[in-house]
């Protein structure tokens, strides 16, 4: 039976939580949060980085892709993170970099049915990484990196929150290709990999999550890129657990999305910013929407000044 109560807040969070030099990033887990940059390996430097992204729905997706029968629902979320990462070169060519994400999110779901409403606001779930590898040549780049979302953010076991109540555990590998030397046009992916443990409190397991981010862009102007961005979501594995509503017992979440990118370069000021505009197509089990995504990244510390090769 669909008890709109319960399935309406725990579908849509499945999908609404709260994601200088090209390439910097705080996480992937938030669809729409890459683009273009996805697999671009950043020079060495500490990065401030600002992100901001804001996801509209009004409608939910059933297994078959068929539109559940939620009267006037209407799904308003959207975030942003603070952030620094740090790059260092090693002596074998080699980049590592690490990074940290405080992210802070606002959700509101409502419908003709109050009780199935979700309102919430504040801190989300903290974004940690440890570790990435990349390595960058002048046509192409290569990167690796290890990430942990912590469960920080406030989280109801049975309605869900601006946290999601459990440890995701994320492993990405991707890479970039540059069509001049001044690498502004260029095309990149990545492709990550997210082993989820069980929720906080309640007895859910959320399924492991196969995704890819990326796009590819042209320069236009001198340090401005416009392109086309996306991301494909694919669940891996099933969801376990006693308390999954039966309504969400045999969900496979599925999305691809689709949309324009500009990237501006502002050597002078040390920055580069980035807008896109995705939306979303071809969804299974999970809200189908928009997201917009804008990025900011502030190059706040260097040992060489930045050249040519900075982008």
């Amino acid at each position: 039976m669909f008890n709109a109560r319960r399935t309406i807040p725990l579908l849509a969070a499945l999908a609404v939580v709260t994601r200088v030099a090209h390439g910097q990033q705080l996480g992937y887990k938030l669809l729409g949060s890459a683009g273009i940059d996805a697999g671009v390996q950043s020079p060495p430097g500490l990065y401030v980085i600002a992100q901001g992204l804001r996801y509209d729905a009004d409608q939910i997706r059933d297994k078959n892709g068929n539109i559940l029968p939620i009267a006037g629902l209407d799904i308003d979320a959207g975030g942003i993170s603070f952030g620094a990462s740090y790059t260092v070169l090693t002596s074998r060519k080699m980049y590592v970099t690490g990074a940290l994400g405080l992210p802070a999110a606002k959700i509101n779901i409502t419908s003709d049915q109050p009780a199935a409403s979700l309102n919430g606001i504040g801190f989300s779930d903290i974004f940690l990484q440890p570790l990435k590898l990349g390595w960058r040549k002048d046509r192409f780049d290569v990167v690796s990196a290890y990430m942990i979302y912590v469960p920080s953010g406030k989280f109801e076991p049975r309605r869900g929150g601006v946290g999601r109540g459990y440890w995701t555990h994320e492993f990405s590998a991707g890479g970039a290709m540059y069509f001049d030397s001044t690498r502004t046009s260029r095309v990149s992916a990545l492709a990550s990999y997210d082993f989820n443990t069980r929720k906080r409190d309640i007895d859910i397991r959320r399924g492991n999550m196969f995704q890819i981010q990326g796009g590819a862009g042209l320069g236009v102007a001198k340090g401005v890129t416009v392109g086309v961005a996306g991301y494909a979501l694919w669940q891996a594995t099933r969801d376990r657990g006693a308390d999954i509503p039966p309504a969400l017992q045999g969900q496979w979440s599925r999305v691809y999305a689709l949309g324009p990118e500009v990237d501006v370069m502002i050597p002078k000021l040390k920055m580069h910013a980035d807008v896109r505009i995705e939306r979303e197509f071809g969804v299974k089990s999970r809200p189908k929407g928009q997201v917009i995504s804008v990025g900011l990244a502030y190059l706040a510390w260097r040992k060489a000044p930045m050249g040519p090769q900075a982008h």
